[in-house]
Parts: C-alpha cells; structure tokens; sequence
C-alpha cells in the first residue's frame, strides 16, 4: 500500500511542479504549492517519523499562506506575454527534457542514496522543474515558488540521509525565511507602483 501512495505522491509531484510553471495566477500557484508540500510531508515521512515530517507539511502551508497574505495585499497588474504561444511551447519542451533526464538517472540516485524509485524521482523532479521555473522566470512571486520547489526537493532526498532534528528546524527556518522575502518583494512593488 506504501508503495501505492509513493507512486501516487509522484504523480501529485509532477502535476503540481509542471503546473507551477504554465499557472500565472497566484491563486492556482499557492495552491500548487500546498499540494506539492502534501507530497513532499508524504515522501519525507517514508524515512523520518512522522512528527518531524509533519513539519514540512505544517512549514509549506504557513508559507503559503504568508505568500497569498502578502499577494492579496499587493494589486499588481500582470503584463501580458506578447509571445504566449512561442513561450508555451518552450516551456513544454524545456519540462519534458527535465522530466526524461530525470527519468534517465533517478534508479542511479535511488540506489545510491537508498530511496525507493517514486521517492528518488519525485525529489530529483522538483530540483529539475524548480531550477527551469527560476530559469525563465524573472517575476519575484514566481522566483519564490522556484525556491520553494528546488528546497522541497532537496528535502526530499535529503531526508534520507540525515534525520536530525536541528537540521530540520534549520530547513523550516529557510523556507519561512523565502516566504518571508516574497512577501517584502510583493509590498516593494506596490510601493513602487503607488
């Protein structure tokens, strides 16, 4: 049945990092976001106990909800892409070459960090898809959850190989420390604008 859900988990993981970089709404996004953290609290749990992996889940929910705080606060307004379809179309290739390099060398990662393949994948996908959505991105709402999507996968793997509870406490300090940010860059451009 672990199994199963792991699978599951992976499948939540690439829905919801593939649909952080086409959304553009930061409703969808945050709510990408909370999703992605269930399935990082869900592969983390596999190897930390469940208290310390409830934190990540608790820590990526509070960060999200400083992100949308902070975003219903700011009225921006979006400027249209001139380019949709070329950057569309772009943005399709550019995921599906990270999610079959990944594919490609997820069983060496498994095998060699001793995580079950859904895990190995889910955590190497959210590095890939993160770096590519801070690659083509410049907004500073979207450079966040770029952040926050490249340190949910490292945590995943990191979490098999250290289980300490300082190291843990440390993560939850960056990833509210980014939220954080992003909310003092959402206030900077409405000051700006104002």
């Amino acid at each position: 049945m672990t199994v199963i859900l792991n699978w599951i988990a992976l499948l939540i993981v690439i829905i919801t990092a593939t649909g952080l970089l086409f959304s553009r709404d930061w409703r969808w996004s945050l709510g990408l976001l909370a999703g992605q953290y269930l399935s990082v609290f869900w592969m983390v749990q596999a190897h930390w106990p469940i208290s310390m992996a409830a934190t990540k889940l608790v820590t990526g929910w509070m960060a999200c909800a400083v992100l949308g705080i902070a975003q219903l606060n700011a009225r921006r307004d979006r400027e249209t892409e001139s380019t949709w379809l070329q950057g569309r179309l772009f943005q399709i290739f550019a995921a599906g070459m990270v999610l079959v390099a990944t594919f490609a060398i997820s069983l060496r990662v498994a095998t060699w960090l001793g995580l079950s393949l859904p895990v190995a994948l889910g955590g190497l996908l959210l590095i890939g898809l993160g770096l590519l959505h801070l690659g083509i991105t410049s907004d500073s709402f979207q450079v966040i959850l770029g952040l926050l999507t490249v340190l949910g996968g490292f945590e995943i793997l990191y979490a098999a190989v250290e289980s300490s509870a300082l190291v843990t406490a440390l993560l939850v300090v960056v990833n509210l420390g980014l939220a954080v940010a992003g909310a003092y860059f959402a206030n900077i451009a409405q000051e700006k604008t104002s």
